[in-house]
């Protein structure tokens, strides 16, 4: 097709130089431009173009992408089929400077060429690094790695989800470090660290582990564990892809990122939790080192039983110590006790007083209490119950003589048979009434004939003659007035001296009182002191 080509440029040539008039062949417009088709693709099926991407507005509705690679001296255009687009392990992002893998060919509408992309690399570590460093503040912008989107990761985690390749060394080093600090259950979803589908595989291992439930038939896990060894960055380069970093951000279960050596920095480390150093620092900081737990909580027992001894032995302490301010059982009630005598003792005494207190009250209206009264208050009495008997006799006779009279113009016409019912009746009510009066007179004779004998009784009780009886005296001046004192008479006083057996005149000498016993003073009728 070139030699063609060839051809068809100098027979123009020639017909240039020669005569307008020839018998020259004649192409059509899109004859020439397919030629032009075919000799580009043939010349050109396979190429590599260096050039940074200009004019990128992402995918087209369709799927395809199109933007321009240039120079300092030249652009080309560039397309991206849809189907080639997935398979990119870099997208084409604005400015980043590239190596584009595809064939030439041309569009033969415009008469433009334009390269085919089938594969996109960086151009060098340093454009790796330009495109990881924005990428990086793009998601710093939005807020992904921010310190507080981050969660605390579970002390004990009863299930462990670990992202890796389940071929290489890190799953086992995962492993046997966790056999060896805490035995966990783990759950190993099996991922390609490397290579084109490696964001994609990590992604959905990623969410995947979220979608587990609870109490499902697998379990769900506490914890993730996103591990790959150490590499250069082209081989990293699949945790530093956005959908990675995404599914990192959303996912509800704490997750550690171990991605290559301690000095490799990918962005998935930036998102998740907590970064380890190494795969085996991921195992480190998941779970705790058994034996020390152990020791641990041994020691937090032993703290507790002496903190519990330390209370328990103070709280005694205190106990005794107020114990010890209180006073004794008996000291309680000593005063009570002693109060209770004091009031026994005046309690005797204020009996005593009380009854010679009453006893003179009796003195005073035993002299208006007689026997002769009684019997004519009994008479009176009587009397008055004889008259109202006479007189409820004399009324009722009075009440039948005016019913007689009020009656006595209808005697006619009344029989005695029908009179003689009420009479009977009013006859009976008479007797009842007049048996119930002797009766009430009877009960009243005797209720003031118990309460006379009650008094007499309560009278001889109290009366000063049984004072007498005992031995005392009764000692009265001239006039009868009673003797109190020995401020109340003067030598030469005639006194009278009651005993019990009769009455002694005596007369006041000159001579001194005989002193009186304080155990036993002479009893003085009307005193306040008791004649005991």
């Amino acid at each position: 097709m070139l030699a063609t080509l060839d051809g068809i440029v100098a027979l123009g040539h020639q017909r240039d130089m020669s005569d307008t008039q020839t018998n020259a062949h004649e192409f059509t417009v899109s004859e020439i431009s397919h030629a032009v088709k075919r000799t580009v693709e043939e010349t050109f099926g396979f190429v590599r173009v260096r050039g940074e991407i200009s004019g990128f507005r992402g995918r087209h509705s369709s799927g395809h992408c199109y933007f321009t690679l240039k120079d300092d001296g030249a652009t080309i255009d560039a397309v991206v089929w849809k189907g080639s687009y997935a398979k990119l392990a870099f997208k084409p992002e604005e400015g980043l400077e590239i190596i584009a893998t595809g064939r030439l060919t041309t569009y033969p509408r415009s008469s433009k060429y334009q390269i085919v992309i089938e594969q996109i690399e960086p151009a060098g570590a340093g454009a790796l690094m330009a495109l990881l460093e924005d990428r990086r503040k793009k998601l710093l912008a939005e807020g992904l790695f921010a310190p507080e989107r981050k969660r605390p990761i579970p002390y004990l985690p009863k299930v462990i989800g670990v992202v890796t390749s389940p071929t290489g060394s890190v799953i086992r080093d995962i492993l046997h470090r966790l056999d060896d600090r805490f035995p966990s259950h783990v759950i190993v979803w099996p991922v390609r660290v490397q290579g084109d589908t490696c964001a994609a595989e990590v992604t959905a291992a990623i969410d995947g582990f979220n979608a587990f439930t609870v109490d499902g038939a697998i379990p769900r896990p506490d914890l993730l564990i996103v591990a790959r060894g150490g590499g250069s960055i082209e081989d990293l380069w699949g945790f530093n892809e956005e959908n990675v970093v995404r599914a990192v951000s959303r996912s509800t279960i704490p997750v550690i990122s171990a991605v290559g050596h301690e000095t490799d920095i990918t962005l998935i480390d930036y998102v998740s939790d907590k970064r380890a150093p190494t795969p085996t620092g991921a195992a480190e900081m998941a779970v705790p080192v058994r034996a020390e737990l152990i020791g641990y909580v041994e020691d937090l027992g032993l703290r507790q039983r002496q903190g519990t001894r330390r209370i328990t032995a103070n709280l005694r302490d205190r106990v005794r110590a107020a114990g010890a301010g209180l006073p004794r059982p008996g000291d309680l009630v000593s005063t009570q006790r002693q109060r209770l005598d004091m009031a026994t003792a005046r309690l005797s005494s204020a009996l005593r007083a009380a009854q010679h207190a009453k006893a003179i009250d009796f003195q005073r209206v035993s002299g208006r209490l007689s026997l002769s009264l009684l019997h004519q208050r009994s008479q009176s009495l009587r009397h008055r119950l004889d008259v109202a008997s006479s007189r409820s006799a004399h009324g009722l006779q009075t009440r039948l003589n005016r019913a007689r009279i009020a009656y006595s113009p209808l005697a006619g016409r009344v029989r005695p048979g029908l009179l003689s019912a009420p009479i009977d009746r009013g006859s009976r009510r008479v007797e009842a009434a007049t048996s119930r009066i002797d009766a009430a007179f009877l009960r009243a004779v005797e209720a003031r004939r118990a309460r006379f004998d009650g008094l007499s009784k309560l009278l001889s009780s109290v009366s000063y003659h049984q004072v007498l009886a005992r031995g005392f005296a009764l000692v009265t001046d001239a006039e009868g007035n009673l003797v109190r004192s020995s401020t109340d008479v003067k030598p030469g006083d005639a006194l009278s001296i009651d005993v019990a057996q009769g009455t002694i005149a005596a007369t006041v000498a000159g001579a001194p009182p005989i002193p009186k016993r304080k155990a036993k003073p002479d009893p003085v009728p009307g005193d306040q002191e008791t004649l005991f």
